[in-house]
């Protein structure tokens, strides 16, 4: 697997910019720590501050630095407002599997965008990271991520993969893997 983020990947879809995280970032971050529904099936808990959203862009920034994660922001083309995020994490580099986490703004939900989102992030973890099996563990609770990595041919998972999830209900294992297609 390739794991060399210095210089960063930005990743543009129809509608959306995926961006590097910025300092300035620092008041959606905590908006987006702060709200209700996403944290209820991410197991945080709503006790964001924006020390806290300084403290959590510093984390992400030197995790990146350090290839132990890429972390994009969400962004609408045109407006540079982070509407949500998604990252890319926990490389397993002897098996070629990384794990994929996302979470978005509760007002930008059921519009599309994360499929759209997550379909690009999907192409640069084979293409370009070179994964072989990408893993995601929502909620089984979390009836919309659970019907977009469906949508994108993710299949329920029984064996036991690497994930230091926490406080999350009924939490299942999702797989995608990079088959050749066939001619």
């Amino acid at each position: 697997m390739e794991l060399n983020f210095k210089d960063f990947p930005k990743l543009i879809t129809e509608r959306l910019i995926l961006r590097n995280i910025e300092n300035t970032d620092v008041v959606l971050i905590h908006k987006l720590h702060s709200d209700a529904i996403v944290n209820a099936f991410v197991g945080r808990e709503n006790s964001s501050n924006l020390k806290k959203a300084e403290e959590y862009i510093i984390k992400m920034q030197n995790l990146i630095a350090r290839n132990e994660c890429i972390y994009w922001v969400i962004t609408e083309k045109g407006n540079n407002n982070l509407i949500g995020s998604i990252c890319l994490w926990n490389f397993d580099i002897e098996n070629e599997i990384v794990e994929i986490g996302y979470e978005m703004l509760s007002e930008f939900q059921g519009k599309g965008i994360m499929t759209e989102v997550i379909k690009k992030i999907i192409e640069y973890a084979f293409e370009q990271i070179e994964a072989k099996i990408i893993t995601a563990f929502p909620s089984s609770d979390n009836i919309n991520s659970v019907s977009i990595l469906k949508k994108m041919n993710f299949v329920l998972d029984k064996k036991k993969y690497n994930n230091t999830h926490q406080n999350i209900k009924n939490l299942v294992t999702y797989t995608l893997r990079n088959s050749p297609i066939k001619n």
